[in-house]
């Protein structure tokens, strides 16, 4: 079970690496090779619209997609089958952190890209209050989930899972209700690229353009209160 925190998220030492600006690549969704994983790195590459992604065993790659998949929180309208999935389930928030990050980077998933490495960081930022999980239960234990980086009105959605029938699907919808406060508006849920499941359940494509110009004010609203430790 998660820990019971009382504490703001704690601000790593600041990363010793210079990011491209992240519409510098052009027609390109990679900005950047290298660097490290550190937490001051991974939050400066997301503050600057870019997330790391593992090319292999060989290096971390920098992406800043040219059109971007986002949830719009404010007046989100939930499909049937979400709201259906959704009242299937009940939401917790980082209740089971290790075991949804284990779940997402199950290596016989197709398309597995979690590594070592990448758990390694994304556990560290959980622990400094930067990560966070979004489950779905039921009466059998957890069903599935999602983790993300949630940095002020910007929650970066990384990877989800399912044991059970639209469970993830249940976490997305979960997602978005803790998202859809009075700061609702200013609030973007990233989902990296529009995958047709994802449209399927009402993410949007926006370019990234957008995003960037977006992404300044998000992060200037607070943390939706579920976030707060």
């Amino acid at each position: 079970m998660g820990q019971d925190w009382a504490v703001a998220a704690r601000e790593p030492a600041p990363t010793g690496w210079d990011f491209p600006p992240a519409d510098s690549a052009g027609p390109q969704d990679v900005v950047a090779a290298g660097a490290d994983l550190e937490p001051g790195t991974v939050l400066a590459a997301y503050r600057a619209g870019l997330f790391p992604m593992p090319e292999g065993r060989r290096q971390v790659l920098w992406w800043s997609p040219v059109d971007r998949g986002v949830f719009e929180p404010a007046g989100f309208t939930p499909s049937r089958t979400l709201r259906r999935a959704r009242q299937r389930y009940e939401i917790r928030v980082d209740t089971a952190f290790d075991e949804v990050l284990r779940g997402c980077a199950d290596p016989s998933r197709p398309g597995a890209w979690i590594d070592a490495g990448i758990i390694a960081a994304y556990t560290r930022l959980h622990e400094l209050g930067w990560v966070h999980s979004v489950e779905a239960w039921d009466d059998e234990g957890l069903a599935g989930g999602l983790y993300g980086v949630a940095i002020g009105g910007l929650f970066a959605g990384e990877s989800m899972f399912h044991r059970r029938t639209d469970a993830s699907k249940a976490a997305v919808a979960g997602t978005i209700e803790l998202l859809s406060d009075r700061h609702a508006r200013a609030r973007v849920f990233d989902v990296q690229w529009l995958t047709p499941h994802l449209e399927s359940l009402g993410a949007v494509e926006i370019p990234r353009r957008e995003y960037l110009r977006r992404l300044g004010p998000a992060l200037a609203v607070p943390l939706p209160a579920a976030f707060e430790r």
